[in-house]
């Protein structure tokens, strides 16, 4: 491993000090689940590792607001697994984080570091963005909030200036008139990065929206607007016509877990039981 220096500070004005010192040659540490792996195996050799697990206006946990929740950028995802407020407004969210690796990486990963790795298989960021997730980013210059949708720009890359970082994450409470089912596809059971991952979420209006994940270079939101997939009266050959044709806008790639021919049939077959699963959360809800 590359030798570098450490630093652990205590502020956020401490933290920007650092990074304009080092630019480019620092990176933060948050839980390390990725960035230590990168740093053994010498993909990465910064000058600086600045360790942020102290901050106090990183580590705000999850607050529920009039209207909202702010989860802190520090939260781990054993927390959002486990967490009442989270089960029981944004329960897609919980069966997404409850996938992100093993319970020993659960305990150390936090939200914001799933988010700012930003592999195209991340899975809680389908999740995120089926509940309008927004990112609140702080630098020198102040606070700016960016939907997810913007913040993830491609594969391990973000909006994130270099002298900027998450603060949070602000999610809208969702109506009691929808519901949201996330579903995954592993090569094997267990501790694996996702084939495919999706979220699938129903209005009582009748819009279907689907957050399609590690079948593109950013996850991606695919609708069905005028309530055929919603609709009872509808036939499931129907339904798995139209789903089939909003997949279709996905953009897979074949690589060492699947090929793009594979994903992009079984993204229908997700998309499915993803509804169903949707379905039946809002006819009880």
């Amino acid at each position: 491993m590359h030798t570098f220096a450490y630093i652990k500070p205590r502020s956020l004005p401490r933290v920007f000090e650092v990074l304009e010192k080092y630019t480019s040659q620092a990176r933060l540490l948050a839980g390390g689940t990725d960035l230590l792996v990168r740093l053994k195996s010498g993909r990465l050799n910064p000058e600086i590792i600045i360790d942020i697990k102290d901050i106090a206006d990183l580590n705000i946990g999850v607050l529920q607001e009039k209207g909202s929740v702010r989860i802190g950028a520090g939260t781990l995802m054993a927390v959002l697994e486990n967490h009442p407020v989270i089960e029981q407004l944004f329960p897609a969210l919980v069966e997404a984080v409850h996938n992100v690796g093993s319970v020993q990486i659960r305990n150390r990963a936090t939200i914001a570091g799933n988010l700012c790795n930003a592999s195209p298989a991340a899975d809680s960021a389908p999740a995120l963005l089926i509940y309008n997730a927004r990112i609140n980013c702080v630098s020198p210059r102040g606070e700016r909030i960016l939907p997810l949708s913007d913040f993830i720009t491609g594969p391990g890359r973000t909006a994130l200036a270099p002298d900027e970082l998450v603060k949070e994450i602000l999610l809208p409470i969702p109506s009691k008139h929808q519901a949201a089912a996330f579903s995954r596809l592993t090569r094997r059971k267990g501790v694996d990065l996702a084939t495919i991952n999706l979220c699938c979420q129903v209005n009582r209006s009748g819009l279907t929206r689907f957050a399609l994940g590690a079948v593109g270079p950013v996850p991606i939101i695919v609708e069905d607007p005028d309530g055929l997939l919603a609709s009872t009266d509808v036939s499931a050959e129907d339904k798995k016509i139209r789903i089939s044709e909003l997949m279709e806008k996905a953009t897979p790639i074949t690589d060492v877990r699947a090929s793009k021919e594979y994903r992009q049939a079984m993204l229908a077959v997700l998309g499915e039981r993803a509804l169903n699963t949707a379905i039946e959360r809002l006819q009880i809800s």
